[in-house]
C-alpha cells in the first residue's frame, strides 16, 4: 500500500484521480486527509466532516474483471469491508443503507464514492472514497448523523482504522476476482437496511410510495415489493428511502 498522507484538500478522490492522470499508480495508492474541504457524496451532495476528527481517504483500485456494467459489485465489496471493520471495533446495529451508507443505531456514519476510470471502454479502475465519522461528536444541523465516538464513548487511531479497512477490501476483492459474484450480493443483501420491512419511498417527482425492500439487482438498482405486489427496480436517480 502506497499511503499520501495530506494536511488538506478539496476532495480525496479529485486528488487521486488527477495524479493517475499525471503518472501510473501503485495499486492500492491511499490517499487520506485532516481537513477535505469539497468532499463529495453521492448525487452530488456535500460531505461535511470537523478538521482532524474523522477518517477521510480514497483508494485507487485496478479493476479489470469487472464490466462497466457490474460496477456495483465493487460497491458491495467496499460497503461489506467497512461493515467488516465496523464489526471487528464492536459497532453496535450496523445496516448498511443503499446503495453504501452504513449506519449504526440507524445514523449515518459512513459514506461511500465510487468513481471509475474507463480506458478504451472498458472499466480499468476505480478511485474509492470514504468519509467515516470516527471522533467528531457535534452534528448541528446535520439530521441523522453520528461517529463511532459518539455512539461509543471510545476515541478511534485512524491509520488503525484505516489499515483495518484495507485489508477487509483486500478480502472481498478475492472474491471479485474468483467470480463468486453472487456468494458477495448474497453477503450485501444480508445486511441491508430495513429488508423486508415496510418502508416509505419518495420519486424523484416527489410522490410518496410504501414498499418492501427485498434486494438489489445485479446493475445495483434497488429491488422493492410494491403495494400491489409487484416488484419494481429502482436506481439512485429515481428514488430516496426516507425510513
Amino acid at each position: 500500500m502506497n499511503l499520501i498522507k495530506l494536511d488538506a484538500t478539496d476532495s480525496t478522490n479529485s486528488f487521486l484521480r488527477q495524479l493517475a492522470i499525471q503518472k501510473e499508480l501503485e495499486d492500492y495508492t491511499v490517499v487520506t486527509t485532516n481537513r477535505q474541504d469539497a468532499g463529495r457524496g453521492q448525487m452530488g451532495t456535500k460531505w461535511v466532516s470537523e478538521a482532524g476528527k474523522n477518517l477521510t481517504f480514497s483508494v485507487f483500485k485496478r479493476i479489470e474483471c469487472l464490466d462497466k456494467d457490474e460496477l456495483f459489485y465493487l460497491s458491495m465489496a467496499v460497503s461489506l469491508a467497512i461493515y467488516d471493520t465496523l464489526v471487528y471495533f464492536t459497532i453496535p446495529q450496523l445496516k448498511i443503507k443503499w446503495p453504501n451508507d452504513i449506519l449504526s443505531v440507524n445514523s449515518k456514519i459512513c459514506g461511500i464514492l465510487i468513481e471509475s476510470i474507463i480506458q478504451n471502454g472498458k472499466l480499468s479502475a476505480s478511485i474509492i472514497g470514504v468519509g467515516l465519522n470516527l471522533n467528531q461528536t457535534n452534528f448541528d444541523g446535520v439530521t441523522n448523523a453520528s461517529s463511532l465516538k459518539k455512539i461509543t464513548g471510545v476515541y478511534y487511531q485512524k491509520d488503525e482504522v484505516l489499515l483495518k479497512i484495507i485489508e477487509n477490501i483486500k478480502k472481498y476483492e478475492a472474491w471479485i476476482v474468483n467470480r463468486e459474484l453472487s456468494k458477495l450480493k448474497k453477503a450485501y443483501e444480508r445486511n441491508l437496511f430495513r429488508r423486508n420491512k415496510p418502508s416509505t419511498f419518495k420519486l424523484n417527482n416527489g410522490t410518496l410510495i410504501m414498499g418492501f425492500i427485498k434486494g438489489v439487482a445485479n446493475n445495483g438498482c434497488l429491488k422493492v415489493l410494491m403495494e400491489d405486489n409487484v416488484m419494481k427496480e429502482f436506481d439512485l436517480k429515481e428514488l430516496k428511502l426516507l425510513y
